[in-house]
């Protein structure tokens, strides 16, 4: 067991927790292609809370390593990018749209999901292994992805129609590369 607090190995105790998020994230996908909503978001928050934890465990035991900080970009563009992406689309795009409009929702979704990745490419060209900033520059995509599920829930209760769904997941995805500052908790 001692590979679990070992910098260099690629099981260590921060990288397990970034492959259940991983694991979370993967299995709410499939939750969403069987229109469980419910179940999908309850795994997307599990690996929000694993993703917590990942970066925390990583600097507390001096486990963080290049191959962690690549890992936890591909759990979050899963888990924060392309869950609530895939649902937003799924539960309210493919419900109330059609022809054209909703051509313009998948433009949109796909403008959010590039602009995701887009984000955390260029946090993993500006990031130094095992360094935590005061702030981030743009909003992160695990906050991006709180919004997106506010968004959601504003339109599960009929507080926000579909064409606000769509301004809104334009505005979260530009936020994403912005020059906003979002402090690190």
């Amino acid at each position: 067991m001692k590979f679990l607090f070992t910098n260099q190995s690629h099981f260590n105790l921060a990288n397990m927790f970034t492959f259940v998020n991983i694991t979370a994230g993967l299995t709410a996908t499939y939750f969403i292609t069987q229109n469980n909503f419910f179940a999908a978001i309850i795994l997307a928050w599990i690996g929000g809370a694993f993703d917590i934890f990942d970066g925390k465990i990583a600097r507390k035991y001096k486990l963080s390593n290049e191959f962690g900080v690549q890992l936890d970009s591909f759990a979050d563009f899963l888990s924060f990018v392309l869950v609530p992406v895939f649902l937003v689309f799924q539960a309210v795009y493919d419900q109330n749209l059609s022809g054209s409009t909703l051509l313009l929702a998948a433009i949109i979704s796909i403008y959010y999901v590039i602009s995701g990745l887009r984000r955390l490419i260029q946090f993993n060209i500006n990031s130094d292994v095992g360094e935590v900033k005061k702030y981030f520059t743009g909003v992160p995509t695990p906050l991006g992805a709180i919004l997106l599920w506010l968004v959601y829930l504003a339109y599960t209760y009929t507080i926000l129609p579909v064409f606000g769904v769509v301004v809104l997941m334009i505005i979260i995805g530009w936020s994403l590369n912005s020059k906003i500052r979002v402090p690190h908790l």
